[in-house]
This record gives structure tokens, sequence and C-alpha cells, in this order.
């Protein structure tokens, strides 16, 4: 019989399974969400535990990959990337599709998806200006396989967040 090839490439499809959160994990979690700098005894006060008891569950929380990191959240236009647009691109074939999925190196892509729908890859971009925006998008034309390509300049930007733990 024979045995299913492993999956070799860098990028690995994950399946999502959810954990399971009580009040206080997810009261915890929204805590963190909104500033991810509070100690333990500031939660602590948050949920009503100990500041130990706070610990052990955001323990659990990260060895379980609810918490995947802390992260300082940037400002991308006082970095200089001003110009933020969305790419869904529609490629011919499951190869072209993975090459994309190797730009998620790139510091200007935020985000990459798989996506069903009208196209194959949603692509969060933040360039510096038209000229680097129009540079990355030639690059992802240039490659084999790429279709088409259709780019959603954002104009503004009224929310921008994670999930929330509710």
């Amino acid at each position: 019989m024979e045995q299913p090839q492993k999956e070799t490439d860098a990028i690995r499809q994950m399946r999502h399974q959810p954990a399971e959160l009580d009040a206080i994990d997810r009261k915890i979690l929204g805590a963190l969400a909104e500033d991810a700098s509070q100690s333990y005894a500031q939660l602590s006060k948050v949920v009503n535990l100990s500041a130990p008891a706070v610990h052990d569950r955001v323990k659990k929380l990260r060895r379980e990959g609810v918490i995947k990191g802390t992260v300082a959240i940037l400002d991308g236009c006082k970095l200089g990337r001003t110009l933020l647009t969305f790419l869904v691109i529609d490629t011919s074939s499951y190869n072209a599709t993975r090459q994309l999925l190797t730009f998620s190196n790139r510091p200007e892509v935020e985000e990459l998806h798989t996506i069903a729908g009208d196209g194959c890859v949603l692509v969060k971009v933040r360039a510096d200006n038209t000229e680097a925006l129009e540079a990355f998008l030639m690059e992802i034309q240039s490659l084999e396989g790429v279709r088409s390509v259709r780019s959603y300049i954002a104009l503004s930007t009224f929310l921008e967040r994670g999930p929330s733990p509710d």
C-alpha cells in the first residue's frame, strides 16, 4: 500500500480546531487584545483571580496556540507605507497559487489568503507609493499561471482588528 506523500512546502495548510475556552479565558483574551502589555496583576483584577492563576491560564492559552504571540501593532502610514491595497489574484493552477504563497516573506505583504470565489488568492499589501505598488504588481503578473490581478486601493481605514474572544 502506498503511503501518502508528506507535505514539504514551507507554508503548510492548517486545520483549525476551536479551543475550549471558559468565560474567564475569554475575559483575559479580551483584555490582552486591548493591551497586551498588561501585567498579570492588572489582569487578575479584571477577572478576579490571583496573578499566579492568571499566569497559568495565559501559559495554557499560549501552549494551546490561542495566543500566537505578543506583538506591537505598527502604523503603516507612519512607517512610510501609505498605500494600502487588496489584491484578488486568479491563477490557472495549484502550482501558480503555491508560488504566490512564497510572497509571504515580503515586507509589503501584510496578509495572504487562499480564497473561494472569483479569485484564488487574496493579498493585503502596504506599499510606499504607486511606483512600488506597480513594481510589485508587475512581479506578480509575470508569474506563470497568473491569469488576472484585481487591485482595490483603500482610501480610508475605519476599522482594523483581530478576532474577538467573544
